[in-house]
């Protein structure tokens, strides 16, 4: 902890000086590119893995990088989403699982779960990625049923996502891209949901970037259909 109190007396007296970044987010406030849903384990560090710089990232951390679905009962990854969206005007929202992920390690081994009630209850927002591993996928190891969990619970929670009004809203307009990400702790390797294929690929940076959901009108009546209710 005494290493950890001295990086804060770093920061004040060296490196906040030393970047005028700082004083122009101040200034000007703030207006991240994107929010980043990820995980809370500590190895797995947002800012860190897309060399952003403060003010870049909205960032929401949560064990599992869950996201409920919409419910009028207040929660704070709710709030959270809604103010990047509606608040900061957020257009590209992450959610990024990682390799080894302690989270859904309990999720695949119920037992593991035993005397923390609490988690027990946030990681029935990641049920439907279990059920998708026990009744879609054959016999795994339990390092492969983990991993194959991480992956589905990013596509389970990006489901999610779409339930918030303020996402549904901006997804209809066009406005609002989705993207699923996946750190791989053990390679240092970054891999993306595909939305058309509905698989994790690489992200490279001679390759077109993965996205899950891109940016485009989606509205169910088209306009022949108005003119005709007119």
């Amino acid at each position: 902890m005494n290493d950890l109190i001295g990086r804060v007396f770093d920061f004040e007296k060296r490196v906040f000086p030393s970047n005028d970044l700082y004083a122009k987010l101040a200034v000007d406030g703030q207006s991240p590119k994107a929010l980043i849903i990820s995980c809370a384990d500590s190895r797995v560090v947002p800012e860190l893995i897309m060399q952003a710089d403060p003010g870049d990232l909205f960032v929401c951390r949560n064990a599992g990088n869950i996201v409920p679905p919409f419910a009028t009962q207040n929660g704070g990854v709710s709030s959270t989403v809604e103010y990047a969206v509606l608040a900061l005007g957020v257009r590209d929202i992450i959610v990024c699982g990682h390799s080894d992920c302690g989270a859904m390690k309990a999720l695949m081994n119920p037992e593991l779960l035993e005397g923390m009630p609490n988690v027990a209850a946030w990681l029935r927002h990641s049920h439907a990625a279990e059920g998708v591993v026990r009744a879609g996928y054959g016999p795994l190891a339990n390092n492969e049923r983990v991993r194959a969990a991480s992956l589905e619970n990013v596509v389970v929670q990006l489901a999610h996502l779409r339930t918030h009004p303020a996402v549904a809203a901006g997804i209809a307009r066009g406005e609002i891209s989705l993207h699923g990400w996946f750190v791989d702790i053990h390679q240092g390797v970054m891999l993306g949901l595909d939305g058309e294929t509905g698989r994790f690929l690489p992200i490279r940076d001679d390759r077109p970037l993965p996205v899950a959901l891109a940016a485009a009108q989606r509205l169910a009546m088209g306009e022949e259909y108005a003119e005709a209710a007119e």
